[in-house]
């Protein structure tokens, strides 16, 4: 049995879910974000040791026991039920709701894909990984994390007036009410005049890294897989390719040496994950430059837009341990 954790919108899912049917295992695809609201659990421990997990959704119940591989994909946080209205109660409900999750996801025997929360959350942090691709033998940029506007200055004058920075966990917020996120900004000497509001939130500054093209590579299981992004002939997505100015961007499978490839499985392994995107830069040079790690990233618009069998290696993956049962 295969346990998909994902919001049931998830449209990556579905890329999977046909070549799982064709390997012949079944499947459950359920979201937390179900429970407690709408989905029971029960954990059993008895005094011999045994253990009784039940999970029963609206549609179904499962022995967790029998679960051989999860993929836990994007799966929402768990929401207490509707007629809970009083904020600090929710908040309760919800806290209460992740712990048992957390605990019964712990002892479930099976294999995970890319890992349960704790090795996700510690591989996710760009600091930790950007320090351990470095001590894998990565080329990784001079970088600095910082709030503090002291540091600006001579960072840019280090960089040469080429001078870049980054969320330190990219994520999405509200600006006038409207929803905003911070992309990768090259700086320049107007920036420098407000660096006094640095002080307000931590950053990382790198020197500007020219690119021949940008890399995503797919790690799944000890399989690599990696795409070239070349976004220089746009000038919305030239610095950072998330824009997704397609018309643009050519995208194509990339070979990539085998002392990189083997470089990539390595870093995802040593966080104990099974899956793992990797931001590269490819440059004029021919040097392969290390940006960052996402243990969870996207990987759908590479197989749509080059052809790489990732969908395949990922129902593989989850099926070989049914496989073996």
């Amino acid at each position: 049995m295969i346990l998909i954790l994902s919001d049931l919108r998830d449209d990556t899912v579905e890329l999977v879910l046909p070549k799982l049917k064709r390997l012949g295992v079944p499947v459950t695809w359920w979201d937390s974000g179900d429970y407690p609201a709408r989905s029971r659990i029960t954990l059993a421990l008895g005094a011999d040791g045994g253990r009784r997990l039940i999970l029963h959704t609206a549609t179904e119940t499962l022995d967790l026991s029998t679960v051989t591989a999860v993929w836990r994909r994007r799966p929402t946080g768990p929401m207490a039920a509707a007629h809970v209205l009083e904020p600090t109660h929710r908040t309760h409900v919800d806290w209460q709701a992740q712990f048992l999750l957390d605990g019964v996801w712990d002892l479930i025997p099976a294999r995970w894909l890319p890992s349960r929360r704790e090795p996700e959350r510690r591989a996710h942090n760009k600091i930790i990984n950007l320090a351990r691709a470095a001590s894998l033998g990565f080329a990784v940029p001079e970088t600095v994390f910082t709030n503090d506007p002291a540091e600006l200055v001579p960072a840019y004058e280090r960089a040469g007036g080429r001078l870049v920075a980054k969320q330190i966990n990219s994520d999405s917020f509200t600006v006038d009410g409207a929803d905003h996120r911070t992309y990768t900004t090259v700086l320049t000497r107007r920036h420098l005049t407000s660096r006094h509001l640095l002080q307000h939130e931590p950053v990382i500054l790198q020197p500007y890294v020219p690119k021949a093209v940008e890399l995503r590579v797919i790690v799944v299981g000890d399989r690599v897989f990696a795409a070239e992004i070349d976004a220089q002939a746009s000038r919305t997505a030239r610095e950072d390719w998330r824009h997704y100015d397609d018309d643009r961007v050519r995208y194509a499978a990339h070979g990539l040496p085998e002392d990189v490839r083997r470089r990539c499985a390595e870093l995802v392994a040593s966080f104990e994950l099974t899956y793992g995107a990797i931001d590269l830069i490819l440059t004029p040079r021919g040097e392969y430059v290390f940006l960052e790690i996402n243990p969870n990233g996207a990987w759908a618009f590479v197989e749509m837009r080059t052809g790489l069998p990732i969908s395949d290696a990922i129902a593989e993956w989850l099926a070989r341990g049914a496989h073996d049962e």
